[in-house]
């Protein structure tokens, strides 16, 4: 599993006194309100920054990070990612994943027997869907209901499904 969980991207700067925009790769934009700190990955290092303030305008969340105070000093940082350690993310509901640990799960059918690795989550407007590499070489894209997904046990690294007839036609 994963220690830190990603929850938004920066795209560009916001005028010019340090603030940025960013593309909220979290279910609830709403939540950066409550968070104090993100983790900023440069690609060669994690750097820690503590938020100013939060502003939202339109899909996006503008942020001003405290000590950063120009454009100048935030401009390195466009096309970054911000995190999140797993004690800030946020608290999920019975039943609930985050996608980073569902990807690289085993996929067990209904006897128990491995079928595939769960690749990818594609998030829709009605359900998720899981796209399986299954170990035939075929993709299965498999919707993330009840009727399908039975069992899911990150700790032990595997989700059983059932495949609904069709599917795999």
């Amino acid at each position: 599993m994963e220690n830190i969980l990603q929850v938004g991207v920066i795209t560009s700067t916001h005028g010019v006194r340090g603030e940025v925009k960013v593309f909220p790769t979290t279910d609830d934009p709403k939540r950066f309100k409550r968070l104090k700190e993100v983790i900023l990955d440069t690609g060669k290092e994690q750097i820690p920054l503590e938020i100013e303030s939060v502003k939202f305008f339109k899909q996006l969340v503008i942020l001003k990070f405290k000590g950063i105070d120009t454009i100048d000093d935030v401009q390195k940082y466009r096309q970054k990612s911000l995190y999140v350690t797993r004690k800030n993310a946020v608290r999920l509901a019975r039943d609930e994943y985050f996608i980073a640990d569902l990807e690289g799960l085993t996929v067990l059918d209904e006897e128990g027997l491995r079928i595939g690795v769960l690749e990818n989550v594609m998030e829709t407007g009605a359900n998720d869907v899981y796209e399986i590499r299954l170990d035939d070489g075929r993709d299965l894209l498999l919707p993330a209901i009840k009727q399908c997904v039975l069992k899911v046990d990150v700790e032990a690294g595997f989700m059983q499904v059932h495949i609904l007839d069709g599917l795999l036609d």
